[in-house]
């Protein structure tokens, strides 16, 4: 049995219930295409669509799944490699061979797919799609079912992001299995870069071993690192810049497992042996709202409540510190954690680091009748909606000194209730600190996925000398 792949009766299953939720039609399921760097045959590391892993399980390039839910029969159209292509590639096992371990007993060439759609098309079937996000996947739809290429994403079908949406929110024991592993590769990447930044060397050099930890686990990174010393800004990737003592640093990154399930942790470290004291003390009021949102993760609980009791927390550690003043609860209330706090506190994990996103917010993390809010800071929050067993989220609070937006809010005299602008302003200089968890929701709350790695300053400091 190919060990990327869960048994077939996993994949029979989850197709079985797609008919179910979809009800008539066909579903058309697009794989990946290769993609070119900078020429034809020198490409990107190949990186499957999720919800056609999820369904077919194939992690081969340029194929594509048709569920017909009217006849009771799942294909998978594709080609076998030529004698020219098996040169350069090696033996492969022949489409059938792969179909077969993901329970599919019919496959067709690729070549046929145009027709066979738009046979369906003509006689009136409904043809089920999900939003395209390759631009190769945009011409084909356009090319296959009559519609201008900019159409492609109005006309995806609402009942089938739906119908998926509901089937990837909920992760199995054995997507656990490969969550946690992924989450355990992603924990020995930080254990690396917490150990290893020093003063004199660069982001480029912490971060270049990263990669190699997630490929030796059996994938890849599950998206590009971030690691930098200017925290404030939030997906600040690594860059040249030179490391020195007394300065911070975030480390944002992921593995994904050879099944392409993803990992996401964040660490904040300090380059030298130790916190400064004004550091430690950023970094505990993190830590404090890191903890009191994860006391809150339970099934019925609004994702949005969790996140604004993380802003509330790090208003409150703020007021203790004397950079805010006031009411905590009234300054989120009013906004004024966005100073600070101006992303969201978690999203859905799974086989996207951001599960889903693709499918769109409105529909993974919202629903018809709780809407996403266009505030800034809050408009940022991926997720809003009740939590249930099976969620797999991620809790990541911080603290974000960005002078220009200190200089904005504070040349408009804004939160100049909840704010001390003197105190602010020795800030300017300091960067920013989150730090993040993955966490799995149970029945009688939540559970953290992975082995647990160092987070309270203490343990961070232990590791660095």
């Amino acid at each position: 049995m190919n060990k990327h792949l869960f048994d077939k009766a996993t994949y029979e299953a989850r197709r079985a219930r797609l008919k179910e939720q979809v009800g008539k039609g066909l579903i058309l399921l697009l794989g990946n295409e290769e993609s070119s760097m900078n020429y034809r045959d020198n490409l990107y590391p190949f990186r499957q669509d999720s919800t056609f892993l999820y369904f077919f399980g194939l992690d081969k390039p340029g194929l594509a799944g048709v569920i017909d839910i009217d006849d009771d029969k799942d294909l998978v159209y594709g080609r076998d490699l030529t004698m020219d292509e098996i040169v350069w590639t090696g033996p492969q096992p022949s489409l059938a061979e792969q179909a077969v371990e993901a329970g599919i007993s019919h496959t067709l060439p690729v070549a046929s797919l145009a027709a066979d759609l738009s046979a369906a098309h003509t006689s009136g079937r409904t043809i089920h799609f999900l939003p395209p996000y390759r631009p190769e996947n945009i011409l084909k739809l356009s090319s296959w079912l009559g519609m201008a290429p900019g159409m492609a994403a109005q006309r995806a079908s609402v009942p089938l992001i739906k119908a998926v949406v509901a089937q990837r929110s909920i992760k199995t024991e054995e997507e656990l299995v490969q969550i946690e592993e992924a989450v355990d590769i992603t924990a020995a990447m930080h254990l690396a870069a917490i150990t290893g930044a020093r003063d004199g060397i660069t982001e480029y050099q912490l971060a270049g071993g990263l990669q190699g930890i997630a490929i030796a686990g059996g994938g890849n990174l599950a998206f590009p690192t971030i690691l930098t010393v200017n925290g404030q800004v939030l997906h600040n990737h690594y860059g040249p810049t030179v490391m020195r003592e007394g300065r911070i640093a975030i480390c944002d990154s992921g593995a994904e497992n050879a099944m392409h399930y993803a990992g996401d942790m964040t660490r904040t470290f300090p380059v030298g042996a130790r916190f400064t004291p004004v550091q430690r003390e950023m970094y505990d009021i993190v830590l404090s709202a890191q903890e009191a949102a994860i006391q809150a993760l339970k099934p019925g609980v609004l994702f949005r409540d969790v996140h604004a009791l993380a802003a509330q927390k790090l208003m409150e550690g703020l007021r203790a510190a004397g950079v805010a003043k006031g009411d905590p609860a009234e300054a989120v209330a009013a906004g004024a954690h966005t100073m600070v706090f101006q992303c969201g506190l978690g999203h859905m994990m799974g086989l996207d680091v951001h599960d889903m996103e693709d499918l769109g917010e409105e529909y993974v993390g919202y629903t018809d009748t709780l809407k996403k809010r266009e505030e800034f800071g809050w408009k940022s929050l991926r997720l809003a909606r009740a939590l249930e067993p099976g969620f797999v989220v991620t809790i990541e609070p911080g603290l974000y000194f960005i002078p220009e937006l200190m200089d904005q809010y504070k040349a408009g005299k804004k939160f100049v209730d909840f704010f001390n602008y003197d105190k602010l302003e020795q800030f300017r200089d300091f960067g920013g600190i989150r730090i993040e968890e993955d966490f799995v929701i149970t029945s009688a709350g939540s559970r953290l996925l992975g082995k647990p790695l160092a987070k309270t300053a203490d343990a961070i400091e232990a590791l660095r000398r």
